[in-house]
């Protein structure tokens, strides 16, 4: 284990009042949720701790996820958009107006066209057709074409002025100013009315991949489920700690040592 990563048991976690999570590979184990992993987002939820997603994954998951999951909101498409209820009412935040996301738009479908050319075997991820800012190239979940070839396809992006990053299964590409953090200071600030301080004690964030360096670098609990250490000399930020178990076991640790410290206040 990398110095740097402490385990999970030294973070305190006295203060939190709300977990920020990555939901591929960090929730999901295998690619899909666990019952005991739902359950620890029911006691978090239970307990008065609300949980965002911050994903990668398309708008049209997120409103599903929303509407059906015990959250309390889903950032989505790397920090294009967020989706909560608000009024009794399910409501979308863009990071962009609607001219600059058509015009974005637009010229990501032709540059991630050329990039498919470029790569042999590259495909757009199957959902897709359910993203509204940003797209997916599949890597690693009904494809199979390796990091070698995710990296290519993110490099030949990359020269083009398109912003391109690696989750554990796709290679999630678009163009605009927006990152997972600055999805989750925009949920902070529309939602809650809250901002995201530099030693803040009250949010955890919950993440395993390159997409979530961002949010490694600004949360101080930030924390890898155990899959994390496959991609550690790979992220620009690491996490302050990692769970012992992988994936959404590791998740369920993490919503145990929440938990366990709020009740030991």
């Amino acid at each position: 284990m990398s110095p740097r990563l402490q385990p999970l048991a030294r973070a305190d976690l006295a203060s939190v009042r709300a977990v920020f999570t990555d939901v591929d590979g960090t929730l999901t184990t295998g690619g899909r949720l666990a019952a005991s992993t739902l359950a620890a987002l029911e006691r978090l939820q239970a307990a008065g701790v609300p949980v965002v997603l911050v994903t990668g994954r398309p708008a049209g998951w997120a409103e599903c996820w929303a509407r059906q999951w015990p959250v309390a909101g889903v950032v989505a498409e790397n920090g294009g958009l967020h989706l909560a209820f608000r009024g009794g009412r399910l409501r979308r935040v863009y990071a962009e107006g609607p001219l600059v996301r058509a015009r974005n738009r637009a010229a990501l479908r032709r540059q991630v066209a050329a990039a498919l050319r470029a790569v042999p075997g590259a495909r757009l991820s199957s959902d897709s057709a359910a993203t509204e800012v940003d797209l997916a190239i599949d890597f690693a979940e009904d494809a199979r074409l390796g990091l070698d070839a995710a990296e290519a396809l993110a490099a030949f992006l990359r020269a083009r002025g398109v912003r391109a990053v690696r989750s554990s299964v796709h290679v999630n590409c678009w163009r605009g100013r927006f990152d997972k953090l600055s999805g989750v200071r925009r949920f902070l600030r529309t939602e809650w009315k809250a901002a995201l301080s530099e030693r803040d004690p009250r949010y955890v964030y919950v993440g395993d991949s390159l997409n979530d360096a961002p949010l490694f670098r600004a949360f101080p609990l930030s924390v890898g489920v155990a899959n994390v250490r496959e991609v550690l000399d790979q992220l620009e930020a690491l996490p302050a700690f990692v769970t012992r178990a992988p994936e959404g076991r590791g998740f369920v640790e993490v919503a145990r040592a929440v938990l366990r410290a709020r009740e030991a206040r």
